[in-house]
């Protein structure tokens, strides 16, 4: 089939498919990771390190392995007795960037939220002012205490919608408003 194609004359002149590399993903991977060890599957999978208390097992160690940290791991494969407390930090500093306490510390990032918050806030604020002053017309007339007083009156004595509307909250034989 494959043969066929190559006879003819559009696809004769396509590069041939087998000189083509397939570099495997372990490759690839291990030019982004460098000289850090793959422990686990990760988080989707992929060997990256990312410091997560929802998901605390990164695919790889934080810091690649140099002669004193591979010195340490091989320490630690006997008894942890003989380990000091330094050395245990860092066998941990070298798998882990954060501890639990350190992702859960707080950050301080809700101060600038809120400063964001209240700066567009007083920016709308400035800007409802500014086109109340020079952009929107003044109020018309009807507006007016006086005016929407007439207003109310006028309904009342023309007795616009008597079964459900306003006057018919409206008690014409006391000339007042039921209660």
């Amino acid at each position: 089939m494959a043969s066929n194609l190559l006879k003819v004359p559009i696809f004769s002149k396509l590069p041939s498919l087998a000189p083509r590399i397939i570099v495997p993903s372990a490759t690839y991977h291990k030019e982004r990771i460098g000289n850090r060890e793959v422990v686990g599957f990760g988080l989707n999978g992929e060997p990256s390190y990312i410091d997560r208390t929802d998901f605390p097992m990164p695919a790889i160690r934080f810091k690649e392995n140099s002669q004193e940290i591979t010195a340490l791991r091989e320490k630690e494969k006997g008894d942890w007795k003989t380990l000091s407390m330094d050395e245990k930090k860092m066998l941990y500093r070298a798998s882990f960037c954060q501890t639990f306490s350190e992702m859960k510390a707080p950050t301080g990032e809700w101060k600038s939220i809120l400063a964001g918050t209240l700066v567009a806030m007083s920016l709308t604020v400035w800007l409802y002012v500014w086109m109340k002053k020079y952009v929107y017309q003044p109020m018309p007339d009807s507006f007016t205490p006086e005016r929407k007083a007439a207003q109310l009156k006028r309904i009342v004595d023309l007795r616009m919608n008597p079964i459900e509307g306003i006057t018919s909250k409206y008690d014409y034989e006391n000339n007042r408003w039921k209660d």
